[in-house]
This record gives structure tokens, C-alpha cells and sequence, in this order.
């Protein structure tokens, strides 16, 4: 049942929406300490604050009550962003990682479980990047809780644990790359096209996308699907035109300002894309390392190839075997550069660009803003072409 949120409500209608939420509430507190979600306690409240930096919203949107308003939680940084540029100022929109707090491994606390039961609209990733997900979209069946997997029709690519044969991996992912041209122009045609119609619905998934969807229902951990779509500026468009579907779906009434505030950030990461493609076309090389395997999508976009330290996971520490292949490859192939990520320790990056003489850098798989980006209220537009800018200069070498 889908609840639209309105003052004039009648008091039984009101008690039976409070009796709902209420049930909702219990069920998922219940949930967490049976599933041992409660050993995450040392979460702050604060994990529902929002991000410093806040996407503007297209010219015009509505400004409404702040009673009014959809009540939208969001699992982690890209996803308020995509859901934040979407709705403008017709709701609020809350993340429940805590800036700065690496959300692979994250869990909600009993408190973000009642938050979320008391909200409208529960936006997450999926593909296996929220693993408490699941049981808060099983037990949503039948609530007023609506769910929005951004990722669903995506097809999602397996993820690299770590690739111990580098040179046959590069060859595949070159092959793969000759059409990586073509395919991209297809799919900007397609969204075109589809949005010259007075009907745009923004489902704007190819023929491949929709096989992938009855391989999407896996189960809610990496389980060797790489999760990082939000990485490829291509794929966020389709979580963002997702979003957007989904929200008009279940609330009409505002849905042309969606549509209108979607279409001005689609706009941005169109740009982004162009960026991208010329930025990464001509460089000298086309591999590069990094601490963690969060850069598939991106790769196989732009006719790159990404070479893991370790895996999906950022915590994942390589074995010496591991570290000894990356050593052997990095020295075969003169990479001066080693990239790790924020809000995980480099030590790993580092110990590698010692032993060959190179430099690290940091590539952003863009999971949460620190403290520093939110202070110059960086967001994932600009954190974006930050990663542009050291493949561009790391590629150059």
C-alpha cells in the first residue's frame, strides 16, 4: 500500500497508519537483535544527519511545509546525492552512514531501524552493497514503507577477488573495450530517443539490462558481484532515472518537479561522461593499480584496465603472494603510481610504492564523504573529476 502523506487525514486513518508503523518498528527492531545487527552499538545517532554539501535542485522547485515534506532515508552518500537532486526541497533526505564511516560493513543500530520504519521512502544501492537491505525490504511487505533499489535492471559484472593473471586479464578487458565506442553511443541514442516522448518514463534499460534482472535477486553480500555501478557516470544516470520513476510512481502529484530536477542532473553527469571519455581516450596506458576492487565499472566503460591489490571488500588484506604478483606486474609494466582510497588505511598502497620506487595517490570509490571533503563542500560531481583528473595524470606517466 503506498501512503501519500497529506494534514486533512481522519482519525482512524491516522491510528491505523500509527498502529503500522508502530508493528513495522517492533518487526525490524526484533530483526536486528535476532540477526546480531545490536553489536554495532558504538554507532553515533548522528547517522542520520546529511551531508554538509547538498546538491542544488533544478530552477523553480516547489518549496513546501517542512510538515509537508517526504521523510527519505538513503543508505549511503551516492545515494542521497542522486535522491536529493531529484527531490529538491519536496523532502528531506537523511543518510544513515555517518560521514566518514567506510558503509561495506556498516549496520544499522535498533534507533536506525525505528527511523527507517517511520520513514516514506527507503532508497539503497543494492547489487550487494547494503547487506542489512534485504530483511528491511522483507519486512516492508504490506507496511507503508516504500523501497527503491537504485541498481535493479543494472546488469551487474562479477567482481576481481584479485586478478592473478594480470596480462590475460588486461587482453579480455581490451577485447572488450574495442566496442566500448559503439556500445556507448547506442545506449545515449536509446535515452534520447525514449526522452523525445510525451510519455518518458525513464525506463531507459536496454535488452541486456533486462536479462539481468532475474540474476539481480541474489543475496544481499558481494558474493562476488561487484556492487560499485555509481562509479561508472553512465550507470548512475540509470540509478538516478531508477529513483526517479520510482518516486513519480508513488507520488504523482510531484512528479513533473521530479522529473524536471532529474533531467538537470542528468545533464551534469552527461557532462561528466563526456569528461571522462575525453579525458581517458588518448592516454598512454591504460592500466592501473588500485588498493580496492571498486573500479570495474569504470574501467570497462572507458577502455581501462583495473589491477586490485585485493578485492571487493576494502578491509580485504592480499596474501604475500598476492602482494608479490602486484610487485611483479608493477615493475613489468613501469606504473609509477599506486592508488588507495579514503576512509581505509593506505598501508598496503604504500609497502607496494616503496618496494618499486612509485608514488601513491588517491582514487575515490566515493562510499562517504570525510570531514575534509564535506568542509569544502565537495560532492560526488567534484569528486569525480578528482578521480578524473589523477587517472588522467597517472596514465600520462
Amino acid at each position: 500500500m503506498i501512503k501519500f502523506k497529506s494534514i486533512a487525514k481522519s482519525n482512524s486513518a491516522a491510528q491505523s497508519t500509527f498502529s503500522i508503523r508502530q508493528l513495522a518498528a517492533l518487526s525490524l527492531t526484533a530483526m536486528l537483535v535476532i540477526s546480531g545487527c545490536g553489536n554495532n552499538t558504538g554507532t553515533k545517532a548522528a547517522s542520520t544527519s546529511s551531508p554538509a554539501s547538498t546538491p542544488s535542485a533544478a530552477a523553480g522547485a516547489t518549496t513546501i511545509p517542512a510538515a509537508d515534506k517526504l521523510n527519505i532515508k538513503v543508505s549511503f552518500y551516492p545515494m542521497y546525492e542522486f535522491t536529493k537532486s531529484i527531490t529538491g526541497d519536496l523532502a528531506d533526505v537523511e543518510v544513515l552512514v555517518p560521514p566518514g564511516v567506510e558503509p561495506h560493513d556498516w549496520e544499522p543500530t535498533a534507533k536506525d531501524m525505528a527511523d527507517i520504519s517511520d520513514a516514506d521512502v527507503l532508497v539503497y544501492n543494492g547489487a550487494g552493497m547494503e547487506g542489512w537491505a534485504q530483511q528491511i525490504v522483507d519486512s516492508a511487505a504490506g507496511s507503508d514503507l516504500i523501497t527503491i533499489e537504485a541498481s535493479k535492471g543494472l546488469q551487474i559484472i562479477e567482481g576481481a577477488e584479485h586478478e592473478h593473471e594480470h596480462e590475460h586479464e588486461h587482453s579480455r578487458e581490451e577485447e572488450a573495450a574495442s566496442g566500448a565506442d559503439d556500445d556507448h553511443d547506442h545506449e545515449h541514442h536509446h535515452d534520447e530517443s525514449a526522452a523525445e516522448g510525451s510519455d518518458h518514463d525513464h525506463s531507459h534499460t536496454d535488452s541486456a539490462n533486462s536479462e539481468a534482472d532475474n540474476d539481480h535477486d541474489h543475496a544481499h553480500d558481494h558474493g562476488g558481484l561487484d556492487p560499485h555501478v555509481w562509479l561508472d557516470p553512465v550507470m548512475a544516470i540509470r540509478e538516478v532515472q531508477t529513483i526517479e520513476a520510482a518516486l513519480s510512481a508513488a507520488f504523482p502529484g510531484n512528479a513533473a518537479a521530479f522529473h524536471a530536477n532529474s533531467e538537470a542532473y542528468i545533464a551534469k553527469l552527461e557532462q561528466l561522461d563526456q569528461d571522462f571519455r575525453a579525458g581517458l581516450q588518448n592516454t598512454k596506458r591504460k592500466d592501473f593499480i588500485t588498493q580496492h576492487a571498486a573500479f570495474g565499472y569504470l574501467a570497462q566503460q572507458y577502455g581501462l584496465t583495473q589491477v586490485p591489490i585485493a578485492g571487493l571488500s576494502p578491509e580485504q588484506e592480499p596474501s604475500a603472494a598476492q602482494m608479490a604478483s602486484i610487485v611483479e606486474f608493477a615493475k613489468a609494466n613501469k606504473v609509477t603510481t599506486i592508488f588507495f582510497e579514503t576512509l581505509v588505511s593506505s598501508s598496503v598502497a604504500d609497502t607496494i610504492a616503496q618496494e618499486i620506487g612509485a608514488k601513491t595517490a588517491v582514487l575515490n570509490p566515493i562510499e562517504g564523504l570525510t570531514e575534509e571533503d564535506a568542509a569544502h563542500n565537495l560532492d560526488y560531481l567534484s569528486l569525480m573529476r578528482q578521480n578524473l583528473n589523477a587517472l588522467t595524470q597517472a596514465l600520462n606517466e
